[in-house]
């Protein structure tokens, strides 16, 4: 078996002769992460390596293929094999050529082949001479044919033959296409169209509205960049013949080489007004193609690259759909594909990507979504499936005993607090190992309900455990239960565990007090264990754990929490998020977790006021902190940047340089901190904590501070290019704030004042519901702010969304029906549904053993 190490090399020698396309690992190299963090360290890499590796990993799917390349090459040099690099560039080269030898008679052959690729068959709705109308050539289908492959194919080649086996797509154009992640020819006929033009349906300019996203079709009569306060904008002026209008791009004046005046383009994008005219700003664009505005048909259009046309991959797809579609294997049984009301596969790609009608073409879509998400149902019940096989150790404590520690507490406990509660005693006392999500919104009392559920399992004799993403907050939590046990001690008595039982690991913990844990943590005398990472290390081990609470569970890859599991014997599982969770999402992603929602904010919790502030406004936003401060309270100052320059595309104002202005120019009566990602730990948690303590009184930071920290001082958050966060960051960061019984303020400073109508800044006055802005979170960016690294191939879609609650619950409904009839998928009707689900997951790792 390889060791990490060879297998990062593997993983090297894989992206070098695939080209950089960062298809080594099935979604991206980010995806071994978890994997490298947990066996490189029980293999002696050095932590210098560990960290080097991690940044490659995590960095290397953000790069273009010239940076992939310069990444590669320096962390072989890290990895004190250089030479590695020149080796697999050689092997690489010599692979190309002996396949372009195999498949090719020569240069000339191949330039042959490559220009004289088929089009759309003659008299085909695609034929780009023909001018029949969409209806009148739909009613005619092309004849299905044999695909003519090259002369060396055999009979074997399948559906995920290489897509070189397919007329016109040589040598160049295979490598074109794999940049496009498509490398078979199953990957041709899933490579879906980005979006369609129905050349029957564009607007005219005369006929646009302000505010309606449209597509209009136009001839550029002029393109010019002209320079504006710190923008350079590119700006041209487009007409169709009823009227003109101004579109324009800001800091991206190399499309003033792209957009040729006299030249027809696609423009897509929201109209909007500006001294009374309309105006399309940054919409996207495409040249047209002549033979296709005199139709009426609709055109897909493909995400393309520099070396890859959008005529020739037309016609390339359209002649691989038309003799492979119907090859593809219908993998749904029939009674689900019946119940669910849907279009045969073969069928259904055919219409994704050359549509009838738009009717047709949105049940290809519901057809092909309702697979992935079938799929991922799927998944998630087996999941669910093989937790509940097993068993547990049971624990129960009495009403009685409960209320009375309940009473001890110096603060009541809400309705939702209580229900979450008894929600986790049913569990821990039904004999199969919880496995429970926990959301409530910032500040509604998650812990104290992690802690009584750990005392119960505690004071009976087993072993609990609290893993949270920084020291800060795990020694937040450890002081948290500390108070807890001390006040059920101290007013009820009625507790085995004492404050002394607790421990504290992380990171900066001393070894001397680390070596001392490990003992007592294994003997089982200490009952309860809070930390961080730290807790994975293989030292960390236990007598009888029973109890695990992750909490920020978004900060924790799968595999981190298995390995945690795998310290105990079937541990019950509690994981905890701030971050409410549509039911859409839950139900997908988390349907595996029984899901209790803490929907209810202790008495007395002042909402935080929000508001808007545009960049003029920044002065009194200033002059509020001074007199909070004045006052004796707290404040954080948040900026989207650490440095200068660490966005390339964008300029933006970062925390360093800022923390040096605020300390010397405008708050130079007051005690300035600077908190950002790229500090150490230890470095981090003393600026937290000298905070905490009040010895300072204003906190210059970056996203860091999002989650974890509780300073209850704290009554005034200012958020600097707010426009750039997400409603979930944004939602987090005001959770800083109004934690204690003051009235707290939340300021969201926009970039410009084109910024400050951004709905995500609006909806954030609107309401202080998390759960609210979630699913409006959810519908604007998508999936990622939720999922965090729980990695189970949901970010993978490419036609489902978690917005579709209704094709959502169909898919669980249907997926519910099979399971219960066939859990282990072993009939002969689920057979190839079996083998579709165990694709799954599955990370490629080329010969690794």
């Amino acid at each position: 078996m390889l060791s990490s190490t060879e297998k990062i090399k593997k993983f090297i020698s894989l992206e070098i002769e695939r080209g950089y396309d960062n298809r080594s690992v099935v979604g991206g190299m980010e995806k071994f992460l978890p994997i490298w963090r947990r066996e490189a360290p029980t293999e002696g890499v050095s932590e210098e390596i560990i960290e080097k590796v991690s940044k490659f990993l995590s960095e290397y799917s953000d790069f273009d293929k010239e940076r992939r390349e310069q990444s590669i090459r320096n962390l072989l040099n890290d990895l004190g094999s250089p030479e590695l690099f020149d080796r697999y560039k050689q092997r690489y080269s010599r692979a190309e050529t002996t396949n372009r030898q195999n498949h090719y008679s020569g240069g000339e052959n191949r330039s042959k082949e490559e220009s004289s690729a088929p089009d759309y068959p003659e008299g085909s709705k695609y034929d780009h001479e023909s001018s029949n109308s969409l209806r009148s050539e739909s009613s005619v289908k092309p004849e299905r044919k044999p695909v003519r492959i090259h002369e060396n194919h055999n009979e074997s080649s399948t559906i995920d033959s290489p897509v070189k086996i397919i007329p016109g797509i040589g040598p160049q154009n295979a490598k074109a296409l794999a940049r496009q992640g498509v490398y078979t020819i199953r990957d041709l006929l899933y490579y879906f169209p980005r979006r369609y033009d129905d050349y029957s349906k564009f607007k005219t300019i005369n006929k646009l509205l302000p505010g309606e996203k449209v597509t209009i079709v136009c001839v550029v009569y002029s393109v010019e960049n002209v320079v504006r306060g710190r923008y350079q904008i590119t700006e041209a002026v487009v007409g169709d013949g009823t009227g003109m209008i101004r579109v324009s791009w800001f800091n991206q004046p190399w499309l003033i080489h792209q957009i040729q005046p006299g030249s027809s383009y696609v423009f897509s994008g929201k109209i909007d007004v500006f001294l009374g005219r309309p105006v399309m700003n940054g919409p996207e664009f495409e040249p047209t193609e002549q033979e296709n505005l005199n139709t009426n048909r609709i055109v897909p259009v493909y995400p393309v690259n520099s070396n890859l046309k959008q005529n020739y991959l037309r016609r390339m797809i359209f002649n691989t759909v038309r003799h492979w579609a119907n090859l593809i294997p219908e993998f749904l049984p029939e009674t689900v594909s019946e119940s669910a009301d849907l279009m045969p596969l073969s069928k259904a790609i055919e219409e994704i990507h050359f549509p009838d009608s738009a009717e047709l073409l949105e049940a290809a879509r519901r057809r092909l979504a309702f697979d992935e998400l079938f799929l991922v149902q799927l998944d998630v019940l087996r999941h669910k499936r093989n937790r509940t096989s097993a068993t547990a150790n049971r624990y129960r404590i009495s009403d009685e005993r409960m209320d009375c520690w309940i009473k001890s507490l110096p603060y009541e406990l809400t309705a939702a607090q209580r229900r979450v509660l008894n929600e986790i005693r049913g569990d821990i006392d039904s004999g199969k190992p919880m496995n429970r999500l926990i959301q409530g919104d910032v500040g509604s009392g998650k812990t104290i309900v992690a802690c009584l559920a750990a005392l119960i399992i505690s004071d009976a004799g087993g072993q609990s455990v609290l893993m949270a993403p920084t020291g800060i907050l795990a020694e937040q939590h450890f002081r948290s239960f500390q108070d807890i046990i001390e006040k059920i001690r101290e007013n009820s008595g009625d507790l085995n565990i004492d404050p002394n039982r607790i421990a504290l690991l992380t990171g900066s913990t001393p070894e001397s007090e680390k070596k001392e844990i490990y003992e007592k943590s294994a003997s089982g005398e200490i009952a309860i264990v809070i930390g961080t990472h730290a807790l994975l290390e293989d030292p960390v081990q236990f007598k009888n754990l029973d109890f695990i609470v992750v909490d920020e569970q978004h900060r924790f890859g799968v595999e981190q929490r298995a390995t945690l599991r795998s310290k105990g014997r079937n541990p019950h599982l509690a994981v905890m998020t701030a971050t409410p969770i549509p039911r859409s999402l839950a139900l997908t992603v988390y349907g595996d977790l029984d899901l209790s929602v803490i929907d209810e904010m202790p008495q007395g919790r002042l909402p935080v006021k929000t508001f808007v502030v545009n960049p003029l406004g920044r002065e009194r936003v200033y002059r509020h902190v001074i007199k909070e401060v004045k006052n004796g309270h707290q404040a954080f100052i948040i900026y989207p940047l650490v440095e200068s320059g660490d966005d390339e595309q964008k300029e933006g104002k970062s925390a360093v340089e800022a923390s040096e202005f605020l300390d010397k120019e405008v708050f130079p009566e007051q005690r300035v901190a600077l908190l950002h990602g790229r500090m150490k730990g230890e470095e981090k948690d003393a600026i937290l904590e000298a905070f905490k303590n009040k010895e300072y009184d204003i906190l210059v930071s970056t996203s860091v501070i999002e989650v974890g920290v509780d300073i209850p001082n704290a009554t005034t958050i200012v958020i600097e290019g707010a426009n750039r966060f997400g409603l979930a960051q944004l939602h987090q960061f005001r959770g800083r704030v109004g934690r204690g019984n003051e009235q707290s303020y939340c300021f969201l400073i926009a970039e410009n004042d084109d910024a400050i109508e951004n709905e995500r800044l609006l909806a954030m006055t609107q309401t202080n519901d998390g759960f609210k802005l979630a699913e409006l979170d959810l519908n604007q960016r998508g999936p990622g702010d939720f999922l965090g690294s729980r990695q189970s191939g949901f970010m993978d879609f490419k036609l489902a969304s978690f917005t579709d609650l209704k094709l959502i619950e169909s898919a669980r409904n249907e997926a519910l029906k099979v399971f219960e009839a066939d859990p282990e998928l072993s009939s002969e009707e689920n057979k190839l549904l079996k083998e579709q689900l165990e694709k799954l997951n599955t990370i490629h790792i080329g010969e690794l053993s």
